[in-house]
Formats: structure tokens, sequence, C-alpha cells
């Protein structure tokens, strides 16, 4: 058990790894160029205080941070109270922010603290969220969204959900990027005030420090291409650099002033050449006479506190991220109304946009043409919304995802059980209530049964395509590229396998075969029988004044149905219908009693397809991604 005061070092750590960004197909392969990024780097910082790596684009800083938080291979040793910080202790007790980070948008300040992932809990949680919030000065926007937050206010919110954990340690990247000096000055005061409160230690990157925040940094770390120009306490610096003939100007800058003496002149090759000398130079001297710099100090104000960190136990995780989705749909924010309105109201509205072009369709001949088109148009619809829905609503919660789970706090399994119990729920209502909106046109709505199994038909077509979203967001991280990626694979099995577009009379054999590893094919032969099946679709006839009733007797195979007198009676009856659009070559028999075109069957086998790739989904969010798949959604 690490106590409130402990220390933190660095000892001859050497780092390697891609220096020049490449291609697609360069990562993939590992093609990459490859080189040292971090060279002998030591220093040490204590509990309560705050750290500031300075150098300029390109001298490693992140590196360090990723490094420090073991996310990155390393050389050298890294000790935590003297015993090897290992990756699975940095993720049980230490922390790191990324610049980049992204927070759920539908939550408030207050649910964000809330509802993130902390072993405390209860009124313990309720206390701490109260006092994170006024430590980072966000008290007075504590119901306000998150999205409606000032550059200053996020940043500060997402130090906040990680200061709920209580870390030993709290990794920064470029917390002040982007900020006025006003805020930057405020954010830097915060933290400090905070590493003396709660005894963190805090190490932060910053590549234009301002001279205003240089009483609040108890040590800088100064790296230039990966070399350690000077590290130690900020109270030696000016000493440090003066007695090796680098005095700071009067009126300039000190932090500045020695990253500017830090960093490569690429200006002329002249100055190129004689900025690389003079940095050679300061990190022989410091390898030579920083060794007497970094001995630790005891921190100032150090406040003793008991830390509260640990991980929350699996049904925890998921219970809370399960909160965060609902709390994230049921308010009434921006981003709440359109999560509510597009689950349960953009299908329905479909729907009903196909009632008023259909509901005037009557039983003629033609009813098998267009009855069939509603039922190709309820069912691609269905998919292509269930997409547009999932692109657009699931994005957030897998990017934080992504950063999440490389802190270690859940898996993909967790995010997708917890979404799937929010989702499924809402997918069901809003299928039923799409299928009792166009259903009177296609049969008898007081027909209980059949109206459940169409609806739930409908329900498991949208589970499909949802979950076929899911599984293409994980590697795609551009909403449109995957949503194209979607619609394309949808239209690919649809032209295949629903039987309007094309008979399966005119397939292949090995085509047609094709056509049974579809979901679309169970689900289709399912809604037609579905409705084709009622003995409205005897003998329809042609119009007002011209009916089929010279075709009654004839027999049912659509061999003979061709040779039919009256041209315009094409079908005379449903089972006609189904048996041109969905039987292959040289099939024959009573197709009401055959595997293919059995009710339950084909109910059976379309959640069997929705379940499946559920199931699917589970075990490839478990799957370790190459690390740059990881670092693009974390950016």
């Amino acid at each position: 058990m690490i106590g409130s005061d402990y220390t933190l070092e660095l000892c001859n750590v050497f780092h390697s790894g891609q220096v020049e960004p490449g291609s697609f197909f360069q990562r993939l392969t590992g093609g990459v160029k490859t080189g040292v990024i971090l060279k002998d780097v030591s220093f040490a910082t204590q509990s309560g205080e705050v750290t500031a790596i300075l150098g300029s684009k390109g001298s490693g800083k992140r590196a360090l941070l990723d490094v420090i938080s073991r996310r990155a291979p390393s050389k050298g040793h890294i000790l935590l109270e003297g015993i090897p910080l290992e990756k699975e202790q940095f993720r049980s007790s230490c922390a790191l922010v990324k610049h980049s980070t992204r927070l759920l948008p539908g939550l408030s300040v207050q649910q964000t603290l809330s509802l993130s992932l902390t072993k405390i809990s209860g009124y313990m949680k309720s206390s701490k969220v109260k006092q994170v919030m006024a430590d980072l000065a966000l008290s007075q926007v504590a119901d306000k969204c998150v999205t409606s937050l000032t550059k200053s206010e996020y940043r500060r919110l997402v130090i906040g959900v990680q200061l709920i954990r209580d870390p030993l340690i709290l990794l920064l990247d470029e917390p002040t990027w982007d900020l006025d000096p006003l805020n930057t000055y405020l954010v830097i005061s915060i933290l400090s005030n905070a590493a003396k409160k709660y005894g963190t230690t805090i190490i932060l990157t910053m590549e234009k420090p301002r001279s205003d925040v240089f009483p609040f940094l108890d040590r800088v770390v100064y790296l230039c291409l990966g070399d350690v120009v000077y590290a130690g306490p900020t109270r030696n610096l000016l000493d440090y650099f003066g007695s090796i003939g680098f005095p700071c100007p009067q009126l300039e800058n000190p932090l500045m002033y020695y990253l500017c003496l830090s960093t490569v002149d690429r200006r002329s090759r002249e100055r190129f050449i004689e900025s690389n000398h003079q940095i050679a130079a300061l990190v022989e001297k410091f390898r030579v006479e920083g060794p007497a710099l970094m001995q630790t100090a005891g921190p100032r104000g150090l406040n003793k506190v008991q830390h509260s960190y640990g991980k929350m136990t699996g049904v925890s995780v998921l219970w809370m991220l399960y909160l965060r989705i609902l709390a994230s749909i049921f308010n009434f924010k921006r981003h709440g109304i359109k999560q509510m309105f597009m689950r349960l109201f953009s299908l329905p509205i479909y729907f009903f946009i196909l009632w008023l072009f259909y509901n005037e369709a009557k039983d003629y001949q033609r009813a098998f043409i267009t009855k069939s088109g509603l039922i190709f148009n309820a069912m691609i619809g269905t998919y292509f919304i269930s997409i547009m829905n999932t692109i657009c609503l699931y994005g957030p919660y897998r990017t934080r995802y992504y950063q999440e789970s490389q802190d270690g706090l859940y898996s993909g399994a967790s995010l997708l059980l917890s979404w799937n119990l929010v989702s499924l729920p809402f997918s069901l209502v809003t299928a039923f209530a799409s299928a009792a909106i166009v259903y009177p046109i296609l049969g008898d709505i007081s027909e209980n049964l059949d109206f459940l199994y169409f609806a739930l038909v409908i329900w498991s077509c949208y589970i499909y395509a949802e979950q076929q979203a899911i599984a293409v967001m994980m590697v795609v991280k551009n909403g449109l590229i995957a949503g194209i990626v979607n619609i394309y694979l949808t239209c690919i099995y649809v032209m295949l396998a629903s039987g309007v577009l094309r008979s399966y009379k005119g397939y292949e054999e090995w085509l047609y075969y094709l056509t049974y590893i579809t979901h679309t094919r169970y689900a289709s032969i399912f809604l037609h029988r579905n409705i084709f099946k009622q003995p409205t679709f005897n003998v329809l006839p042609y119009s007002d004044e011209e009916n089929c009733t010279s075709i009654t007797n004839l027999i049912q195979t659509s061999s003979n149905i061709n040779t039919n007198s009256n041209a315009n009676c094409r079908y005379p009856s449903g089972k006609a219908f189904l048996t041109e659009r969905f039987t292959a070559k040289g099939f024959g028999g009573d197709i009401y009693h055959t595997g293919d075109f059995n009710m339950d069957f084909n109910l059976g086998i379309s959640f069997a397809f929705s379940l499946g790739i559920i199931i699917f989904n589970k075990f490839l969010y478990l799957m370790p991604l190459p690390c740059y798949i990881v670092d693009k959604f974390s950016e």
C-alpha cells in the first residue's frame, strides 16, 4: 500500500517508435520509419508536486507520457516508491488525460462527474463531485451540457473526471493548448492547488509556457529530440543555466527563453548546425551536473490524504454505463431530444410515408406487386434507418470507450451489453409502432398473431442492421464512410436475397445457395408468406370491370400459370406468387409445407441472425486492435 508521500523516478529511460507518419498499408505491415524518440531520460518528482515537461513539437513530450503510463514500451526503470510501475498498477491508481479527450455530449457537468467510473459511490461520491466541481471552478456550470462549455471549462471538466478517482499520478497532455492567457493561468493554478490538496503528482506537457505560470511549477523537464537538457526544481533553473554561461536576460520569460535555447533552429543551415552543437553541449553538461539537481525535496504545503483509487466491479461498471446512456437520452437538452426522436420516431415517420403512398392500393391483381413492394420498402427502410440511427448515436460512446478502455476501466463487451440493454427496448417499441401503421394495408389487424410475427421480423431487421453498423464502426472512425460501407453491404444482400428485385428462379445454383447465409432471405420470405397466405389473395380481379374467375382451378406451379389464357390475371393465389419469387429452378410440391417456407423456421432463423451478430460483436470488441487504430479513435 502506497502512503500519502511517494516518489516517482525515471532512470535511464529509452523509447523507440514511429518517427514519421506512414500510409495505412505501411502501418498495417509495420513498414513505417522508426527511431529512438527518448534517449536516457531521468528525473524524479514527488507527491504534491507539479512537473512541467517542456519542449518544441517533436521533442518527445507525448511519448514520455505514454512511457510513464506504460502504454508504450521502453527500456530503463520507472519506479514508484522504488518499485517498478507496471501497466496494471498505473491503470488502477493513476490517470492520463489526453489532449483530445471527448466526453459524452448528452450529459451535464454534474452528470459527467457523477457517472464517472470510480470505486466510491453513494453519499461519498456525491460529496466528492461537489468538492471537485468547487476545486475546478465548475459549480456555476453544474447543470450545463458539456457541448455548451467553453474550452477552459471543458478542459477542467476532463481533468475533474480523473480527479474524482483520486489518482496517485495524473498525467496531462497539453492541458492549456489553445487557451487564452487568463484561462491558462486559471488551469495551471487550479492544478497546483489540486496537487497540494490531494497529494497528487501532476505531470503536464506545455509547448508555449507563459511567465505567470512559473510560480506554480515545482519542477521542469526540458526535452529536445528526446534528450534531457534540464530536469530539476524550478527554483534552481535560473541558477543552473546561469552557472553554465546562459543567464536569463532581464524582463524575459525564463521558461520560454530556455525553451528556445533547447530548440533546434531551422531557419538556415548554419543556424541548424550551430543550434545542434549547442544543444548537444547542454545535454552533455546536464549529464555531468544534473544528478545533483534532481535530488528530491519535500513538496510545499502537502496535505495528507487517504487515496480512494481502485477499480470498480464488473456489475458496477455495467450499471454505470447503462445509467450514462439513459441519462444522455432522458433529458430536455438538444442531444437528448435528438436521441429520443431518432430512437422512437424516425422509423414510424418513414412507415407513415409508406402508408401515404400505399394506402389507396386496392385488392386487384397488381396488389401482388404493390404489397410485395410495400414489404420490400418496409424491410429495406428498417435496415437503412437502423444504420443511420446507429451511426449518429453510437459514435460518441464508441470514442469514449476507446479512451477509457486504455485506462483499463471496462471492455468492449461491457459497452455493448449496456448499449443493447437500452437500445433493444427502444427498437422493440419503434418496430411495433411502425408495423401497426402499415399492417392494415397488408392484412387484417385483428389477426393479432400475424401482426405480432410481422412486427417481430421488422424488429429483427432493425437489430441486425444496428449490430452490423456497430461491427463496422469498430474499425471505421468517420461516420460518413461507416454509413456508406454499411449501406453498400445492405444493398448487396437485399438485391441478392429479398426475392423482390429479382426472382430466385433466375439464379445460378451457387448464387441461390448464397442467399441462405443472409438475414434478408429469411425475413423477406417470412413477411411475404405472412401476408400472401391470406385467402384475400385467391383469384384477385384485374379491375372493377374484369375479374379472374376463369383461373380458379388452374394448377399452382408457375410454369402452368404462364399458360393461362387471360394474360392480365397472372397469379391465381398468393401461393403462386410466392412460388415464382422464392423457389429455385425445378422446384415442385406444396411450398406451404416445405422447410424454406415454414413460418416458425424463418422467424427463428431471422432472430438467430440477429442474436448471432450480437454475440459476434461481443467477441469482436474483445479482440486487441493495432495501436494505430486505437490511437485514431483517441485523437
